[in-house]
């Protein structure tokens, strides 16, 4: 197994030397922050294949550094930790862009297994080469490559955008692509996702025979092959 990277964000400091030893026996890189501003500032400036990230922070709540990482770009994988074991903060969470969620007091077995799966899950896709029309995409790699061999650049919103329609079937909606985006926050609105689009289209649209590959409907977005929904396929 490779030694995936993961940052651990939580002030218990028993918690965290207990959880450090035993993800380092399984041949983990751990990284501890014990506040939310330190958290996120290491979150979004290295990169990690999975956060653990508390919800009740000395300085912060655990969900807003959930949902300021989403909005940054961020899509490592985020595990939720909290005291509290209810419907309501699950939903919090997720809503804010939580992959997973699991309540104290729990068996690091469990944790373990749950960091695994998103980890597998996360690589397993972003690793794979996706057939695009006329392009490559590489979500990994943040970039398309042409037939000739030209590759285009993508920004972190650019790969999640695209990501999420290829995953799609059919018109993805405004409001679910900020919400996958951007993660839940009333403060963003579609004008930000459509000055995305348009920097997006500049760089893949048109092609060459005058066909658009981000088609605009009523509602939404979707990616065009032809007449039909394009399908992304991994090779």
């Amino acid at each position: 197994m490779p030694n995936y990277r993961i940052l651990l964000i939580d002030d218990d400091a028993l918690l965290v030397q207990s959880l450090s030893g035993q993800l380092e026996r399984e041949r983990y890189i751990v990284v501890t922050e014990a506040t939310a501003e330190k958290g996120l500032e290491r979150a979004k400036s290295e990169s990690f294949d999975a956060i653990c990230l508390d919800v009740g922070l000395p300085d912060g709540n655990g969900i807003d550094v959930c949902s300021s990482l989403r909005r940054s770009g961020v899509n490592t994988p985020i595990i939720m930790l909290t005291g509290f074991d209810s419907d309501q903060d699950t939903i919090l969470g997720l809503s804010a862009g939580a992959s997973d969620y699991i309540a104290k007091p729990f068996r690091f077995s469990v944790l373990l297994a749950r960091i695994r799966a998103q980890v597998r899950q996360h690589h397993q896709y972003d690793d794979v080469a996706i057939n695009m029309g006329p392009y490559t995409f590489r979500p990994a790699d943040k970039y398309l490559t042409v037939g000739d061999g030209r590759r285009i650049r993508l920004t972190d919103k650019e790969v999640a955008i695209l990501k999420h329609l290829c995953r799609t079937e059919g018109v993805v909606s405004r409001e679910e692509l900020l919400d996958v985006v951007w993660g839940f926050d009333a403060g963003i609105s579609t004008h930000t996702l459509e000055t995305h689009i348009y920097r997006l289209r500049q760089k893949i649209d048109p092609l060459k025979d005058g066909r658009r590959m981000l088609i605009t409907e009523p509602g939404g977005y979707r990616l065009n092959d032809g007449e039909n929904h394009m399908s992304c396929r991994g090779e």
